[in-house]
């Protein structure tokens, strides 16, 4: 009785030897997950710059927004002018106030981004 032969079995083994190796994580990384006192202070650092640059943007928009009453307040002649039959007042509250409102709204944007790129550039470089 003989068996055939099939595909000879040949061992595979890594020429590494040592155990993985732990990826090497920033400092300020570790410090923000592990929640201590540092990363605490870096989160509050990222949440007072955020907080900072949305009462900026809204602060801008209430003034411009705020404004337009009070134009039409000063200058009582605004109130009764028409731009292509409709009044000024509908101008400004129908189609000016959209684009004051996006404008806004990418200005946030833009900057919410950088703000959050500077602050993992820079809690990445710890």
């Amino acid at each position: 009785m003989s068996t055939p032969e099939g595909p000879r079995r040949v061992r595979v083994t890594s020429p590494r030897t040592s155990a993985a190796r732990r990826p090497i994580i920033p400092t300020g990384t570790r410090e923000i997950d592990e929640q201590t006192r540092l990363g605490e202070i870096y989160m509050l650092s990222l949440v007072q710059s955020q907080l900072r640059l949305t009462l900026a943007v809204i602060g801008g928009v209430l003034l411009v927004l705020g404004s337009i009453p009070l134009l039409f307040w000063l200058v009582p002649p605004t109130r009764t002018l028409s731009i292509f039959g409709l009044p000024l007042p509908w101008v400004i509250l129908g189609i000016v106030v959209y684009p004051v409102v996006y404008v806004a709204a990418r200005i946030y944007v833009r900057n919410a981004e950088r703000i959050e790129a500077e602050f993992t550039e820079f809690v990445g470089r710890q």
